[in-house]
């Protein structure tokens, strides 16, 4: 152990004082020149400096009388008593003529002396170098003995001041040998003490032992004699020297022995008597070396005074050596007596990062791991507990590791980072292991389809089937590869699976056996099996209210579908007609189809009825455009064709694109009908166009054609057709051109039919045929992943909608875009136009859902907003809709500064299962609450995150990040400390990383300045 070196300077204190009675003054004697001289010669031997000096400064050797009488010997002694008087009175105007004088004088002696003088005023400025510098001058050949004494000490103590111990001790070493030296008690001291810092004890114990009973350094030399016989090894004298001093009081160094004999009694593992000691010497102390603190700490620990333990412990860490290894491994047990779990587990892992002692750090990552377990940190449980069987595959603990192992494998919370173990330990499974693995699958598999990434998600369920102890898990199993073959438009596989499920249904978190009917009576009515359909709607809901779900209503309409489908309209007007009693979200297209049950039955003045009524209670209806559309149809059958009119003038001011192009053509022919030609020709000129390329225009043209020809105007029919783009030159070779790429086609000669359709395209860029050239070949190259090639041609035929492709086409691009080129910007363009051109009810629904995820990634969240509540409001929408959506809301509100509302729909996200938006949003609903200076909640959602968001890494390093903060704006720097050191160490993320190192700096930043260490 080092000691520390500390010495008292010696005081000294010049001072010239005198009472001096003036005797009466002779007459003013003018025969002796010298009387003056004579007179302040002898006040200044008396030692009466004052008195002297201005006897000497006044005498002027300078005039006649003098200069012829006095001689020059007598003028340089003058000079030289007055500088020496002046010195003495420490007249710093002195300094400069007394540097002359010694300069420039020849008189050996007097030069000496005065050099004596200068020096020793330069002493008593404590100018110690200067002084130095002019004692060597004055020498000792003409100073006294006691001047030369004085010389020898002063010089000495200039360089002891100086710490030039080395040229010190030999002058305090001759005077200390001179007992009847004025010095002789101090330079013991001094040379003492330089042979204590020269580490020669045994001289300086000699010279100490001589002062330590004068008055003047009796309280200072026990410290420096109890440490020298501590130094000696006499550790039992040293104690009882030093305990002895404390008895006897007033020690300067008083919390230094104590320091000492704490010390000797912690070595002789005395930690009941060292305590005391320790403890007053470092509460007395405003900083204390580490060692001591670790004394202390050690101390409080062995009389199991643990919070007292904790307070010193803590601050011990931060290096890597083994005190501070040592003093971690101690902190995490002290911290386990009090039943602090989180605390012991930061100390632990302080241990473990620490490499001075093997066997500490290996039993603290243990620890280190298994709290993280019984915490709830399973993502570094599973990886601590993964480190440590393969670093410690001989470590006693190892057995326990891998049952700990396992017990995380089967709480299964990390599933993605748990079946990556699983993965990595090769070799046979254990049987705990394989009682495991079937719920990990399961877990991961789900969260996957959460995340729409069913490919990777199917083929995990898949693997569940051939798995040991999959008893729990097989018939949810089933229910999720049903539903992901229904969403890949394998109907067949979609009912074979879930009717699999339904022999043995079970409720398995978002599994029940409503949902599986549903999904199958959805695959039926694909496959157009509307009987099974039926049955399997009606399992989910034979009626329904206001008060029922989403499912149950939409099961129950379908129900009326599947009988309509089977023409037996009675039943299915049974059910359109409660729905439209009770004004379920789906009346309009209840009452639309009251309408085609109508004209199924021939009854087209019904038809008609249904019709109009329908346009009036649901104008604003989705389906208000085809009812109109329908409308005229029935009109232009039954003949009417001026009441065609109106609504197909309807039809054309909505906003449903796609069935414009039919709109302007019956348009066109009611007006031909009626025998206004001129309305006619207007109409199908509009559609022609607009739609140039709508299989509609070229209907229009056989009208066009038979009115010019009708009213014998062939010429302006030509003109017409220039007018609108349509050589007619070019039409045969147009179709032939066509037509023999599309037979390629046909015969899945894919090659051949690509080639031919790009060179049809080549040439007839506007042809009849463009559109569904581009097509077919956008289909062909996203056959072969060629997604470049295969947008090129979506995109034209998207440019050109609507058209009978476009609805495709638009989605096709949307996805690419989306999936492939994650060009969210774009693919919102496109899901954008598939919203305002879908006719299909799961087109519309998957462009709200491709919009929303576009607007999510690009972070527009004002924007999305409505998008998101319009979500909402869909039938049949998945929890991940529904998770996005409030994620969306929730962004928005924050945004806004509405901590409330976005904690409601935050709250929301999460209560729907687990996925990465669930994760997010229980992260922000932490940030929130450190933003609301809330620490103690925002800690315990900070925890939430960690435990059960398991395998999204970026939102748990961010809660350990936010964690971190958490302790720092607390003020547990410890905890602060060891949560952030944690996530730089172990944070595969460079942002995360940096982000987390930048606010461990000012946490350390902090505990620096905070600290009691030295």
């Amino acid at each position: 152990m080092s000691r520390s070196i500390k010495f008292v300077g010696l005081a000294v204190v010049a001072a010239a004082s005198c009472t001096v009675q003036l005797q009466a003054q002779a007459t003013k004697i003018n025969t002796d020149p010298d009387a003056e001289f004579k007179q302040a010669k002898d006040l200044y031997f008396r030692g009466q400096y004052s008195l002297a000096y201005p006897i000497f400064k006044t005498l002027n050797y300078s005039a006649p009388y003098h200069k012829s009488n006095i001689p020059e010997t007598r003028a340089v002694e003058a000079r030289f008593y007055t500088l020496s008087c002046s010195l003495m009175l420490n007249q710093a105007s002195a300094e400069e003529p007394a540097k002359e004088f010694i300069h420039f004088e020849h008189s050996t002696p007097l030069v000496q002396m005065l050099s004596f003088q200068l020096g020793e005023y330069y002493f008593r400025k404590e100018n110690f170098q200067e002084a130095l510098d002019y004692y060597k001058k004055a020498g000792t050949a003409n100073l006294s003995n006691e001047e030369t004494a004085k010389l020898q000490f002063h010089q000495g103590y200039c360089l002891f001041t100086m710490q030039k111990f080395e040229e010190a001790a030999p002058l305090f070493n001759a005077i200390r040998q001179m007992p009847s030296n004025p010095n002789y008690i101090d330079a013991n001291y001094y040379y003492g003490f330089i042979e204590f810092y020269r580490k020669d004890y045994d001289a300086a114990l000699s010279s100490l032992q001589i002062v330590k009973d004068n008055p003047s350094y009796s309280k200072i030399v026990p410290y420096y004699i109890a440490e020298i016989y501590y130094f000696q090894d006499q550790k039992g004298k040293a104690l009882r020297y030093a305990e002895s001093s404390l008895k006897d009081g007033g020690q300067y160094y008083e919390t230094e022995l104590k320091q000492l004999a704490g010390h000797i009694y912690f070595e002789q593992g005395q930690y009941a008597k060292a305590l005391p000691y320790l403890e007053d010497y470092i509460t007395k102390s405003a900083k204390v070396k580490r060692e001591d603190l670790y004394e202390l700490s050690y101390c409080y620990y062995q009389d199991k005074q643990w919070n007292k333990a904790i307070e010193g412990l803590k601050e011990l860490g931060g290096k890597e050596d083994s005190l501070a290894q040592n003093s971690m491994y101690l902190l995490g047990d002290a911290y386990l007596h009090t039943g602090d779990k989180s605390s012991a587990r930061n100390a632990f892992l302080f241990c473990s990062l620490n490499s001075a002692n093997q066997q500490q750090k290996a039993i603290s990552t243990f620890n280190y791991a298994k709290l993280s377990y019984e915490l709830g940190y399973q993502d570094v449980a599973l990886s601590e507990l993964k480190k440590f069987i393969t670093v410690y595959p001989e470590s006693s603990y190892n057995q326990e590791a891998k049952e700990l192992l396992v017990s995380v494998l089967s709480n299964a919370n990390n599933y993605k980072e748990a079946l990556q173990l699983i993965q990595s330990l090769g070799g046979a499974q254990s049987e705990i292991v394989q009682r495991a693995y079937p719920r990990i699958l399961y877990g991961r598999a789900v969260e996957l389809i959460n995340d729409q990434n069913v490919t990777q998600a199917g083929a995990m369920i898949n693997r569940i089937f051939n798995l040991p102890y999959n008893e729990k898990e097989v018939q949810p199993a089933y229910f999720w590869k049903g539903e992901l073959a229904y969403r890949s438009q394998n109907y067949s596989g979609a009912i074979e699976s879930l009717n699999r499920y339904l022999q043995r249904p079970v409720d398995y978190g978002e599994v029940n056996e409503t949902d599986a009917n549903y999904t199958l009576g959805y695959a039926y009515m694909r496959s157009g099996d509307y009987n099974k359909a039926l049955n399997a709607f009606r399992k989910v809901a034979t009626t329904a209210s206001s008060g029922s779900t989403s499912v149950q209503k939409d099961a129950y309409l379908r129900s009326a579908d599947c009988y309509f489908m089977q023409k037996n309209y009675s039943q299915a007007s049974t059910i359109y007609d409660d729905i439209i009693r009770q004004n379920l979200p789906a009346a309009d297209y209840a009452y639309y189809q009251k309408a085609v049950i109508a004209g199924a039955y021939g009854r087209v003045a019904d038809k008609v009825a249904y019709l109009q009524a329908f346009d009036q209670q649901y104008g604003n209806s989705s389906l208000a455009a085809e009812a109109n559309l329908q409308m005229a149809a029935a009109y232009m059958a039954s003949e009417n064709f001026s009441k065609a009119v109106a609504p197909l003038q309807k039809v054309l001011s909505a906003d449903q694109e796609a069935l414009k192009p039919d709109a302007y053509l019956n348009l066109g022919v009611t007006y031909f009908n009626m025998g206004n030609n001129d309305a006619s020709l207007q109409s199908f000129q509009e559609l022609i166009k607009r739609y140039p390329n709508a299989p509609q225009s070229n209907e229009a043209i056989a009208y066009v054609r038979n009115i010019f020809v009708n009213e014998h105007q062939p010429e302006k029919y030509l003109t017409f057709m220039q007018q609108n783009g349509k050589q007619v030159s070019y039409t045969e070779q147009d179709s032939l051109s066509y037509i023999s790429a599309f037979k390629s086609y046909g015969d899945e000669q894919f090659d051949a039919a690509i080639s031919g359709f790009e060179n049809y395209l080549k040439s007839f860029a506007q042809g009849q045929h463009s559109i569904d050239a581009a097509y077919y070949l956008a289909g062909l190259y996203r056959q072969r992943k060629d997604t470049d090639n295969a947008l090129k041609y979506y995109d034209l035929v998207a440019q050109k909608a609507p058209n009978q492709f476009a609805e495709d086409a638009v989605l096709q691009a949307a996805r690419l875009y989306y999936f492939d080129k994650k060009d969210y910007s774009t693919a919102a363009t496109y899901y954008q136009q598939l919203k305002d051109i879908a006719t299909s009810a799961d087109n519309r629904l998957e462009s709200m859902r491709g919009l929303l995820r576009c607007q999510y990634k690009l972070q527009q969240w004002a924007a999305a907003d409505a998008n998101a509540k319009d979500l909402l409001t869909q039938k049949g929408i998945a929890d991940d809709d529904k998770q996005i959506s409030n994620t969306i809301i929730a962004k928005n509100l924050q945004e806004q500064g509405d901590l409330e509302g976005a904690t409601t729909a935050y709250k929301k996200v999460y209560s729907l299962g687990k996925s990465e938006y669930a994760a997010q949003a229980r992260y922000s609903v932490a940030e929130m609450l450190v933003q609301q200076k809330n620490y103690k909640e925002a800690e315990k959602a900070a925890f939430d995150v960690i435990n059960k968001s398991g395998s999204y890494d970026y939102w748990i390093t961010k809660s350990y990040i936010l964690l971190g903060e958490i302790y720092f704006k607390e003020n547990d720097l410890f905890n602060a400390e060891a949560t952030l050191k944690s996530v730089v160490e172990n944070a595969t993320d460079p942002t995360l990383k940096q982000e987390a190192q930048t606010k461990l700096d000012q946490v350390l930043a902090q505990k620096k300045k905070k600290s009691r260490v030295e």
